[in-house]
């Protein structure tokens, strides 16, 4: 089956703050923007799941108006952002210096700003993944973030059981906001394999 990893719009936060689990809404007209660009290109019938967070639910509702006829998403927790704790909101280079080396010296185990551990996101994305193949659709929808995209990656090319040991491990890219990549995954619950 494929699964569309689509990223919800920009927010009005600039890239020099950190935002995880910060349920920063997105720049309407961008929302629009984006479903139109998703309506033209998605399948007339797919499954979908949407991110607890508002940017995400903006992007679903903006894209159920132009396919009322299409069921509702699901809402899937565990397709949040990374939570990275007293991070949130704050300048990255506000962030003590200190702390971004604990982080980076345990990359998959470290719970930056007390929040989420990588190995943590790893976790509740897989799970969603098998909850994605279980449903043996052709297609599957997330309205997600990028953290989860790069889960979702990183799974893909490591393997299900793989943690990476350090940042460099992780990938870098991801959709740019309001946009979208689609992988492969196979049916059935098995383990996710490389696209």
């Amino acid at each position: 089956m494929r699964l569309w990893l689509v990223r919800h719009a920009r927010t009005g936060l600039t890239s020099d703050v950190c935002c995880g689990r910060t349920d920063a809404p997105a720049d309407p007209e961008a929302t629009a923007q984006a479903a139109q660009r998703l309506h033209a290109v998605l399948p007339p019938a797919f499954v979908w799941w949407v991110s607890p967070l508002i940017r995400a639910w903006q992007l679903a509702q903006a894209l159920q108006a132009l396919r009322p006829a299409l069921p509702a998403p699901l809402a899937d927790a565990r397709l949040a952002e990374f939570d990275f704790g007293a991070w949130e909101g704050r300048r990255w280079d506000d962030v003590p210096r200190a702390e971004l080396d604990a982080w980076a010296g345990d990359f998959a185990h470290a719970r930056p700003g007390g929040g989420e551990s990588v190995a943590a996101l790893l976790a509740r994305v897989r799970q969603a993944l098998h909850r994605v193949m279980a449903t043996r659709a052709s297609d599957g929808v997330w309205i997600t973030h990028a953290g989860v995209i790069r889960a979702v990656r990183y799974t893909l090319c490591a393997g299900e059981q793989a943690l990476p040991c350090s940042a460099h491990e992780w990938p870098v890219d991801a959709p740019a906001c309001g946009e979208w990549t689609c992988v492969t995954l196979p049916e059935g619950t098995h383990s996710p394999a490389r696209p």
